[in-house]
């Protein structure tokens, strides 16, 4: 992690540690990614809904989506969803199973927040840069989805 990425981080970490109730600790965090690194441009968490297989918009910080549930196996985040691995998309122009939350996103990253074994909820970061995430920011986004674990 860069040293940036790496105070980013400690920021993240601090604010997880405080008295928040789940869903402001969650916006708090998606905010501080949001404002912390330039080219993400919308950062959010979908929970998981095992029973009915699908993931519902929790907080989230950038533009109104209209994506408030997407099934499992849909779309990159339902796939992470699905198979508890991340993902990262250089370039969603390229994808057939892609859901579009904005003409103006061209990559994405999806962590899987893993509790217990079980996929409880992913953390989905969208950016208007092709090829937006180097291994860094995705190291970060795996640390906060760690973090965010007992808000889930």
């Amino acid at each position: 992690m860069n040293k940036r990425h790496a105070l980013l981080f400690g920021e993240i970490k601090s604010a997880v540690d405080s008295d928040m109730d789940s869903d402001d600790v969650i916006r708090f965090v998606c905010q501080m990614l949001f404002d912390g690194v330039p080219h993400f441009d919308w950062v959010g968490v979908y929970r998981c809904v095992p029973e009915r297989e699908t993931l519902v918009l929790g907080p989230y910080s950038g533009e109104e989506t209209e994506h408030e549930e997407i099934p499992y196996g849909s779309g990159v985040c339902g796939r992470v969803a699905r198979s508890g691995q991340k993902i990262v998309v250089a370039d969603v122009s390229a994808e057939e199973n892609y859901i579009a939350c904005s003409l103006q996103v061209r990559s994405e990253a999806v962590v899987p927040v893993v509790r217990a074994g079980q996929t409880v909820a992913v953390l989905d970061v969208d950016s208007f840069t092709l090829g937006g995430f180097s291994r860094e920011d995705v190291e970060l986004l795996e640390g906060v989805a760690e973090e965010i674990v007992p808000f889930i």
